[in-house]
C-alpha cells in the first residue's frame, strides 16, 4: 500500500461522513465539497473564517518551501519522523494528521521516512490555501484539505497520529479524532530557538514563559524530547526567508528588519521540543 490518501474525512457543516464521489465530497445531507485541479478540498466554511483570506499568505509560503526543501530543519524532521512509526497498529494502514501541514514538507519526510515497511494514510490541513496549494502540487499521494484545528474535518477516533509542528494546538478536537491509544506530537520552540536572529531583530528579547506542565484533557503523557543544533546560513536570501516564514517579520520594528535584511551571513541555534501525548483509552484520563 505505502502511502494513500486519508479518506475519513467529515462534513464540516454537520459532521457526517464526507464520501467521494467523482470530483467531489458529499455527505448525506447533499453538502458537496469539490476536488480542486490541483487535488485538494476546501473543507473550511466562511463562517469559520475570520478574514477573507486567513492563514500564511502567498509570500510566506514560498518562503517556508524555499527554507524547508533546503534541508536546514531536516533534523526535525527526522525526530518527528521516527517518534511517529513507532508502535503504529499492525495489519492496516495507520492514519495520520498534520495539523497545520504548511506546504506539506513533514508529512513529505515522513512518507520518506516510511518508505516500503509502513503503510500510511496521511492527511494534510491548513487554513492557508495557498499553503495547502503548494502541498498538494509537490506531493499528490495524501489528502490534503484547507481547513481548521477549531473544527477538524475528520471523523471521531479516526487517526492514529496527529502531528502539531510550530502551531495551534486544540487539544478537545485532537482528542476527539484521535483513537484511544493514538498519539499527538506536539513540535514547539525552544528558549533557545533562533536566539541570535531574534537578538538582531528586537530591542531586548521577552523572558521566556514556563512551559505546560498540565497533561490536556482526554490525554496521557508520554516522554518527550528535545534537539538543539546549529544552522549556518550564508547569503541574504536565506535569511530572508526564514524571517519572512516566521511571526517574527510581523513582530519586529522597522529597524529590526532592516537589520536583519543587511545580514550576509548568520549562525543560527535550532533548539525545539518534542511533547507526546497518548490519546487515553474511554472511561480513562478525561478531565
Amino acid at each position: 500500500m505505502g502511502i494513500t490518501a486519508f479518506q475519513a474525512l467529515a462534513c464540516p457543516l454537520d459532521g457526517d461522513p464526507l464520501l467521494r464521489q467523482g470530483t467531489s465530497w458529499r455527505c448525506a445531507a447533499g453538502h458537496s465539497f469539490d476536488i480542486s485541479a490541483q487535488g485538494y478540498t476546501h473543507l473550511l466554511p466562511v463562517q469559520q473564517k475570520r478574514s477573507r483570506d486567513p492563514g500564511d499568505s502567498k509570500e510566506m509560503v514560498a518562503a517556508r518551501r524555499r527554507y524547508l526543501n533546503a534541508g536546514f530543519y531536516r533534523p526535525i524532521a527526522a525526530l518527528v519522523s521516527r517518534a511517529v512509526l513507532v508502535g503504529l497498529p499492525a495489519g492496516r494502514a495507520a492514519a495520520c494528521l498534520d495539523a497545520g501541514c504548511g506546504e506539506g514538507y513533514y508529512l513529505r519526510e515522513l512518507a520518506a521516512a516510511a518508505g516500503e515497511t509502513h503503510d500510511l494514510a496521511l492527511l494534510g490541513l491548513d487554513i492557508s490555501k495557498w499553503a495547502v496549494l503548494a502541498a498538494a502540487k509537490q506531493d499528490k499521494r495524501p489528502c490534503w484539505v484547507v481547513g481548521s484545528n477549531a473544527n477538524l474535518p475528520a471523523l471521531p477516533a479516526s487517526l492514529d497520529r496527529v502531528l502539531c509542528m510550530f502551531g495551534f494546538p486544540v487539544y478537545a478536537e485532537f482528542a476527539r479524532v484521535l483513537r484511544p491509544g493514538g498519539e499527538l506530537l506536539q513540535v514547539d520552540a525552544g528558549p533557545d530557538h533562533l536566539r541570535e536572529l531574534r537578538e538582531i531583530i528586537y530591542p531586548q528579547l521577552k523572558p521566556e514563559r514556563p512551559a505546560e506542565a498540565s497533561v490536556p484533557a482526554g490525554f496521557e503523557a508520554l516522554p518527550g524530547e528535545s534537539l538543539t543544533y546549529t544552522l549556518e546560513l550564508a547569503g541574504a536570501a536565506v535569511i530572508a526567508d526564514l524571517l519572512t516564514m516566521t511571526p517574527h517579520l510581523y513582530r519586529a520594528s522597522a529597524e529590526g528588519r532592516a537589520k536583519a535584511a543587511a545580514l550576509t551571513a548568520l549562525s543560527l541555534t535550532v533548539d525545539v521540543r518534542l511533547t507526546r501525548w497518548r490519546r487515553a483509552a474511554a472511561g480513562g484520563g478525561e478531565a
